[in-house]
């Protein structure tokens, strides 16, 4: 965009040279109207063209209208209006935890239910999700690019919960800590 804007002023430079209608202005006049054009078209060009990492995906949004078509890894020719959201689509980890430093969130985050038996226990807990990429423009579309606050978070909150009171505190902690892990959300 820089490029575009700099073009247009040396456009506008060579329009006021060329109006002082003097010979020798002429050439400068010429060689800045073209550079001028260069730099628009280079400007133009490098805005078409957008690098999507690996592990990402793009999710194109034109004047606020999100596009459920996706643009995948590598370098995409693209609108140069539209403005692309990348996504992480790679596994990624969720912990909640009652150490300070050591979850996603400062302080204690460890998640508190009641088992069964009536007891309330602490968990920590590291949580893997990854965004399915068709799902994506859904995703930015619904709830936007904080999901992890607005989704992982708080649904992960309510099945541990929901989870824990089918096992007793005992269970939790030693035999059955293995099937209470192993839950899929």
């Amino acid at each position: 965009m820089v490029l575009i804007i700099f073009g247009i002023i040396l456009l506008v430079a060579a329009i006021a040279i060329n109006r002082q209608q003097r010979e020798e202005l002429l050439k400068v006049s010429r060689a800045v109207r073209i550079g001028g054009i260069v730099l628009i078209l280079l400007g133009v060009l490098t805005s078409c063209i957008k690098q999507i990492d690996a592990g990402q995906i793009g999710v194109k949004s034109l004047f606020g209208k999100v596009d459920d078509d996706i643009l995948t890894s590598g370098l995409n020719f693209v609108n140069p209006l539209v403005d692309i959201k990348t996504v992480d689509i790679k596994t990624q980890n969720y912990t909640m935890s009652g150490v300070h430093d050591e979850g996603d969130k400062a302080g204690d985050d460890a998640i508190r239910v009641l088992t069964a038996d009536g007891l309330e226990v602490i968990i920590d807990l590291t949580v893997l999700y990854r965004v399915i990429s068709t799902e994506a423009p859904n995703i930015v579309k619904e709830t936007g690019l904080d999901y992890r606050d607005k989704i992982v978070r708080p649904l992960t909150r309510t099945k541990i919960r929901d989870n824990a009171v089918y096992f007793t505190a005992i269970d939790l902690y030693s035999t059955k800590r293995d099937l209470f892990s192993g839950a899929h959300l």
